[in-house]
């Protein structure tokens, strides 16, 4: 019985993708497609402002303009299917969404000059974490928060660029991957930077020769790290520091954002050591300063953190609770924190999406009952159904 209902499984996705493929390269539009055209507004709305999304938008997408899109994703935050998407489709869009809608509401209601407040992301594989992230972070960019977003934790555990020894005892340095952080943060700070005029509290001295002066500027601080790779760790460090004083001083004022943040906390890394033993995070210098910076000893500022089944190794991911993937010390790390849970797609939301393909003229219009086909396959997992159209 299983094998048969397996069988069945497979036909009706190999017609699915016959039917798709047939529609999809049919170069005449019907008047259903048509008819869809004109309902375009019932699916997109034109407040491009995430601080002005409320219910009424919930299930609607939203175009973010080029030049920010660059500004914040550039060195990373959006996943790489959803990229090949935007680019595909000419148009950087995201769907509003209750969780991102629930989270906006509780920064924008939050008191700052209280100790910092963390908010988890959580839910299956493929719900939407990372775009739900990424929906707070363009509100973020345009009201003037200083950015400290690391895309996705665990790539520095699994797959770092080059890790070498640091120079305290045991300890294992990321450099490549540090000095491609600090040119993230600047990419995404460098005007706001500009317009604050930060300046550092006291002076670094990276050898007998290089130094830092109390008073320079952030934007040389971060720029010291990227030209010298080998300091680009300590870099990360000091900045992280330096963010903290002049955020809790109300200098400025700061989001963190951290994707796979359960990575930190993983029993074991992809890295070994030089006695081919696997390092543990804490055992790699970048992990810090990422935990200082998610701790509630400083004021001005939001964390939104997410943790993810794929962010853990093998025989570490049967659920995607925060008590699970944190493990003891990760979760009380972050205790207390604020607990948003991220979904499926309602019926409402994948029905929007499917008009977007539509509107892309990604799929034409179907014959009766392929969207439910659609629905059935995916079980409006965001990812699986992304899946499911992308070779078309």
């Amino acid at each position: 019985m299983f094998r048969k209902h397996l069988g069945n499984l497979s036909r009706v996705s190999t017609q699915l993708q016959r039917n798709v493929v047939q529609l999809s390269t049919n170069a005449e539009a019907s008047p259903i497609e048509e008819t869809a055209a004109a309902s375009v507004n019932e699916f997109r709305t034109a407040v491009a402002n995430p601080g002005e999304h409320s219910a009424l938008h919930v299930a609607k997408f939203y175009t973010i303009p080029v030049e920010q899109k660059k500004q914040i994703f550039t060195g990373g935050g959006l996943p790489k299917q959803y990229e090949q998407q935007i680019k595909t489709f000419t148009e950087p869009c995201l769907m509003v969404r209750s969780p991102a809608l629930e989270l906006l509401h509780y920064i924008k209601n939050a008191d700052l000059t209280k100790p910092v407040v963390r908010y988890v992301l959580y839910g299956d594989n493929g719900v939407g974490k990372t775009l739900t992230m990424a929906h707070v972070l363009h509100y973020g960019a345009i009201n003037d928060f200083l950015l400290v977003h690391v895309p996705w934790a665990p790539n520095w555990m699994k797959r770092p660029k080059e890790a070498s020894n640091a120079s305290q005892e045991g300890m294992l340095d990321l450099p490549f991957d540090a000095a491609a952080w600090l040119v993230h943060f600047k990419t995404q700070n460098a005007k706001l930077l500009q317009q604050l005029q930060l300046k550092t509290n006291k002076e670094y001295v990276w050898s007998k020769r290089e130094s830092t002066p109390a008073g320079s500027s952030l934007i040389e601080l971060v720029e010291h790290g990227i030209a010298r790779i080998k300091y680009a760790t300590d870099t990360t460090v000091a900045l992280i520091s330096e963010l903290k004083q002049l955020s809790t001083a109300g200098q400025c004022k700061i989001m963190v954002a951290i994707d796979g943040f359960n990575a930190f906390f993983h029993p074991e890394t992809r890295i070994f050591s030089d006695n081919k033993q696997r390092v543990t995070p804490d055992r790699i210098t970048l992990t810090q300063p990422f935990l200082d910076i998610t701790n509630y000893d400083w004021t001005n500022g939001v964390c939104i953190l997410s943790v993810d089944k794929i962010a853990m190794t093998e025989g570490y991911m049967d659920s995607y609770m925060p008590r699970y993937l944190l493990g003891t010390e990760g979760f009380e790390h972050i205790d207390p924190f604020v607990p948003i849970h991220v979904e499926n797609y309602t019926d409402k939301e994948f029905h929007n999406y499917i008009n977007y393909y539509l509107d892309r003229h990604w799929i034409n219009k179907t014959p009766q009952g392929f969207e439910e086909q659609l629905k059935f396959m995916s079980n409006k997992n965001p990812y699986t159904l992304m899946q499911l159209v992308k070779a078309l």
